[in-house]
């Protein structure tokens, strides 16, 4: 893995621990956002005031559509 981590540095024209650097932050950033997302959907959902009466089928989504 180090081998190959050393040849894509290479073409890149740029280091192994930059590469590493860099792929942490995108993994970060990448969950902060996802997070942040999920924290919206919840307060948006809990704000709501609609609630399932209970599990949907096919055809109860079609009588309603």
């Amino acid at each position: 893995m180090l081998r190959r981590a050393r040849e894509a540095a290479l073409r890149e024209t740029t280091s192994v621990n930059s590469l590493v650097r860099d792929f942490l932050s995108r993994t970060v950033e990448a969950r902060s956002r996802r997070l942040e997302a999920l924290e919206g959907f919840e307060a948006v959902a809990s704000a709501s005031q609609s609630a399932s009466l209970g599990p949907w089928s096919r055809e109860s989504l079609h009588e309603h559509g």
